[in-house]
């Protein structure tokens, strides 16, 4: 599964967001764009939450791990965790080669929709991401 990056939505911390319908919940998979993996450069590990876990929108989820930082990853969403890329651990560069795809991280059942409110789309991040260097 790949997603169209311009069907996403996109959080200022670099987290992007697909979501959709799934047996009558609404479910947003999230991943890191790949700006964000540029930035951190030579990933060297990742800490995901497990299944079952709360998501809060504005909250940490996870960090990922560089050779130069350690950087917090932030759900842009509120809900369940039913699904983890636990694959991701053994295979960091996918999130280089394929982030919006093989690279998501973490499946959320969303409790609330008002978070996605709040997201950009992808002109938006972008744009954010073009004033950032």
């Amino acid at each position: 599964m790949r997603v169209d990056p311009s069907k996403l939505l996109f959080a200022e911390t670099h987290e992007w967001v697909a979501v959709e319908s799934v047996g009558g919940n609404r479910v947003a998979t999230i991943g890191i764009s790949p700006f964000a993996v540029e930035q951190l450069t030579d990933l060297v590990y990742i800490e995901l939450p497990k299944v079952g876990a709360k998501a809060t929108a504005g909250k940490e989820f996870g960090e990922v791990e560089s050779v130069k930082a350690v950087s917090a990853l932030y759900s842009p969403v509120d809900g369940e965790i039913v699904a983890v890329n636990d694959a991701l651990a053994d295979s960091l560069e996918v999130l280089g080669t394929d982030a919006y795809g093989q690279g998501w991280m973490i499946k959320v059942k969303l409790s609330d929709e008002a978070a996605l409110s709040k997201l950009m789309d992808l002109a938006a991040y972008e744009k954010q991401c073009g004033e950032s260097h």
